[in-house]
């Protein structure tokens, strides 16, 4: 099995130090986004408990920019067809999934969580840190909320996180999605991240040897089997396990025929490999992903495939170099300047957040997220996925992906 994982390194606190002694401490520093946060005990509700305002020092993630409400549901999902062997005999693999979507009547529904409270004190725990969760980011998300029908069927995108991360952590560019009237479909990768189960169970990297560390072709069939359970909610069907009952309207929502996807880092890899597999994947997009598999992708892609990069470019990884010559269709890459790895994802706006309520200096800042400005770089994950979907499964032309644009200056077409 394939067992390389991707990182890149910073100096000082790790991103995840960082975040989660922000989300654990409650330090009197103002926020300046939200509130001031408090040195004693915080008393606001935790993330579990679905309130609909920033608690008093909350980190808080920006506001998607569509005209629709968001609506979400996790869905508890079982693949019988590839046994679990780290679980054990008579297991299969289970995966945590939530669907995202555009909303009606969705202001007496109670705001998702970022990550669920048990995953989150995994989260924390594997940080070091103590385990208050009140300054948990709310995401924009109303859970349950009624599924807003134009009349058509939905566009479907899905999405595949990266080495070690959780199915929030692109929470930005997913619910500018859903805002937008799209169904987007994000999954934990289990064993290689935070995964935490309707039955309480935290699954997380800790609970695995190296031997089993997910490969980017593990990513990949998830994916894959993600896919068939689109199929199953387009034809009204219920795959959720525990046959939990899912929002009015979402069963014959999407459009099976009109799926795209995107993921960051090793979930861009996974992209361009389900993609390879699937022609059910119209169109798809990788957030820096390295590209870098065994086997490798050799194989010709004539559908469009847009690369957001930044560290692992083409003519720093030999593998996205590689890749970018089996692309046969629509094709572009473009890099924003002064991003890194960790640029395109909510790492943007929650982790300068964190370091104002720690005292961070923006040194350090700026070597876990780059030099671009995080307003900025919010902007451009809200609107190039956006624009590219758009395109391509809306067949809604618009000129931000023709070439450099004066409303992002910052971005840059790669030949």
């Amino acid at each position: 099995m394939d067992t390389t994982t991707f990182t890149t390194p910073s100096a000082g606190l790790s991103r995840r130090h960082m975040l989660g002694s922000a989300l654990a401490l409650g330090v009197a520093t103002p926020l300046g986004l939200a509130t001031t946060a408090r040195a004693a005990a915080p008393t606001a509700p935790s993330a579990g408990d679905g309130g609909t305002a920033p608690a008093p020092g909350r980190l808080t993630l920006p506001e998607p920019t569509g005209p629709h409400p968001v609506g979400t549901v996790a869905l508890h999902l079982r693949d019988t067809s590839r046994p679990d062997p780290i679980a054990g005999a008579g297991h299969y693999r289970e995966l945590m999934a939530s669907v995202w979507y555009p909303a009606r009547n969705a202001d007496d529904r109670p705001l998702a969580p970022w990550m669920a409270d048990g995953a989150l004190r995994a989260f924390l725990d594997d940080a070091g840190f103590p385990l208050p969760l009140s300054l948990a980011p709310l995401t924009s998300g109303h859970l349950s909320a009624p599924v807003h029908r134009f009349g058509h069927r939905l566009p479907v995108v899905v999405y595949s996180h990266g080495a070690g991360s959780h199915r929030g952590d692109h929470t930005i560019v997913v619910q500018e999605l859903a805002s937008r009237g799209y169904v987007v479909v994000t999954v934990d990768h289990t064993y290689d991240g935070v995964t935490q189960f309707p039955d309480g169970r935290v699954v997380t990297r800790a609970d695995v040897d190296r031997d089993h560390i997910l490969s980017p072709h593990d990513y990949a069939a998830d994916l894959l089997f993600i896919l068939d359970r689109v199929q199953d909610l387009a034809a009204g069907r219920n795959p959720d396990v525990d046959g939990q009952a899912l929002p009015d309207g979402l069963l014959g929502a999407l459009d099976p025929l009109d799926i795209g996807m995107f993921g960051w880092s090793k979930g861009g890899t996974a992209t361009a490999l389900a993609m390879v597999a699937d022609p059910r994947v119209r169109a798809g997009l990788s957030l820096d992903g390295p590209m870098q598999c065994r086997p490798a992708i050799t194989t010709d892609l004539d559908r469009p495939f847009l690369m957001m990069t930044a560290a692992f470019t083409r003519a720093q990884d030999p593998a996205a170099a590689e890749f970018w010559t089996h692309l046969r269709g629509w094709r572009r890459t473009i890099q924003a300047d002064g991003a890194v790895h960790s640029s395109y994802g909510d790492n943007m706006t929650l982790i300068p957040q964190a370091a104002k309520l720690l005292g961070i200096s923006d040194q350090q800042v700026q070597q876990m997220v780059g030099t671009l400005d995080p307003a900025r770089g919010v902007l451009i994950q809200q609107a190039y996925p956006a624009a590219f979907f758009d395109l391509h499964l809306r067949h809604r032309r618009g000129n931000l992906l023709d070439g450099p644009s004066p409303r992002f200056p910052e971005v840059a077409f790669l030949p």
